[in-house]
């Protein structure tokens, strides 16, 4: 459920040079569920940086290129940090399960924030707040006030947007400040790893489910992770298509399946299109709707017939053999006898 959790509100960048710092604070109320009781992990766009667990209490460089180059303090401080976030979701769980009358059971409380560094120099920010995955309240990046989405959640973002408290203030002052500038640092540490480009595969392929046809694109071994694929039919997007998560592979690329069932007619031209950083423009790798597969009726009458010529053949190749036989007389000395065939 937590790794579910994560992977549902990673926010995927553009197809630019985009970079992102994003930090995952979460606490769960049943320690001895399998999770630590309170958990920090960082990204700099689809690589984790950091990570910080209550079972040991400190934060700790995870990417080997941020190992280098961020030293022992940077690490402390952030540890202080995190010790302090810790303190409050403890609390914070375990109200938000009096609030809706959670007794028992495992539940989770997340906190999402994020800054990008958009390649046109512009910056953006987010913060979330969410209950066992439903979001309850985020950050008006603009106001610095916290909008309350869920009933429960107005009497917190009341209490958060007093004058004498500001939380939504002091955190449109990090993400708009302090986070960027960590992120530009970070990307400079990186940049070999991080504006990587390997350009996708494309593979489409198609299954018939009598009059409709159900249309596979796989899409492998890109990088970065960002990448929007789609179904086309001439300029048309087709409406209603199924897509796998963004999984990625041992080598550190990525792949991506996206499906679509569809009732082929005359004219359609149906095709896959690809966009990824690391194109010029755009893939379209079109679907051949004339090829078809041999009808399962035809391919049983030819094995079939295989079966019995091969019959037939060992029958007659026996025949053969046995008239073909050679028989030897035994030969009595003195005299020679006839030897037969």
């Amino acid at each position: 459920m937590f790794a579910l959790a994560l992977l549902l509100v990673i926010v995927p960048g553009g197809f630019t040079d985009t970079h992102s710092l994003r930090h995952y604070f979460i606490g769960v109320s049943a320690p001895g569920s399998g999770w630590p009781e309170f958990s920090v992990v960082g990204y700099v766009d689809d690589q984790q940086i950091s990570s910080y667990s209550s079972d040991t209490g400190r934060t700790v460089p995870v990417a080997p290129w941020i190992k280098e180059k961020e030293g022992q303090e940077y690490w402390r401080q952030v540890t202080l940090f995190d010790k302090e976030v810790e303190v409050l979701f403890r609390l914070e769980v375990k109200l938000w399960k009096k609030r809706l009358n959670h007794t028992e059971g495992f539940h989770f409380l997340q906190v999402i924030e994020s800054c990008e560094l958009r390649d046109d120099g512009s910056t953006v920010g987010y913060q979330q707040f969410r209950y066992d995955g439903a979001e309850y309240m985020y950050l008006d990046i603009e106001t610095g006030s916290l909008i309350p989405i869920m009933a429960e959640s107005r009497i917190v973002a009341h209490r958060w947007n007093r004058p004498d408290i500001r939380i939504g203030e002091s955190s449109k002052i990090y993400l708009e400040i302090e986070c960027i500038r960590r992120l530009k640092r970070f990307v400079e540490h990186g940049r070999e790893v991080l504006e990587r480009r390997v350009r996708p595969r494309v593979k489409v392929s198609g299954q018939e489910k009598g009059d409709t046809m159900k249309l596979h694109c796989q899409v492998y071994g890109f990088h970065p992770r960002a990448v929007d694929v789609r179904w086309m039919n001439g300029e048309d997007e087709v409406p209603l298509y199924e897509t796998t998560d963004v999984i990625p592979n041992p080598d550190g690329t990525y792949q991506i399946r996206v499906s679509a069932e569809v009732t082929p007619k005359e004219g359609d031209r149906f095709s896959c299109y690809v966009d990824h950083s690391s194109l010029e423009e755009p893939l379209l790798v079109q679907w051949e709707t004339k090829q078809s597969t041999v009808p399962a009726v035809i391919i049983s009458a030819v094995v079939i017939i295989i079966v019995v010529l091969t019959s037939v053949g060992i029958i007659i190749y026996k025949k053969k053999k046995k008239n073909y036989s050679v028989v030897i007389a035994p030969v009595s000395s003195g005299a020679d006898k006839p030897v037969t065939a």
